[in-house]
């Protein structure tokens, strides 16, 4: 199994402008999800994000950091899944409930290079 995070990309707070019991369903079905994520076997963790932060830039000696953003979305939460490939990931996540409850919602799948992958250029291994 190779691991994936799933990035999950909303603009502002998607979920502000449902009713408490749309925020329950949401949540409710978050719970069914990851219940089925972790007995399959493919849950590592997850967690939702708060919207404030910081976004550093720069150089060394020229570093800034700011609450802006480039544009509108930002990534509201994560999961940090195993998969056996890249077509397993990108089913689990068109599972996630963000796409019921959020419009325009959006799921960045992102393969995890590890330590034994990274034997090539690209990713030095420390040895």
């Amino acid at each position: 199994m190779k691991e994936f995070m799933l990035l999950i990309r909303n603009e502002g707070d998607g979920k502000a402008s449902l009713s408490p019991e749309q925020q329950q369903q949401f949540i409710n079905a978050c719970m069914v999800y990851i219940e089925d994520l972790i007995k399959k076997g493919n849950l590592k963790g997850a967690q939702p994000l708060i919207r404030d932060g910081r976004i550093v830039s720069g150089t060394p000696g020229a570093f800034k950091d700011g609450p802006y953003n480039e544009s509108k979305e930002i990534i509201v939460g994560y999961y940090h899944i195993l998969a056996k490939d890249i077509d397993e990931a990108i089913d689990i996540a068109k599972g996630n409930p963000e796409f019921a409850f959020v419009k325009g919602a959006r799921i960045e799948v992102r393969p995890i290079k590890t330590r034994e992958e990274g034997a090539n250029k690209d990713y030095p291994t420390g040895k």
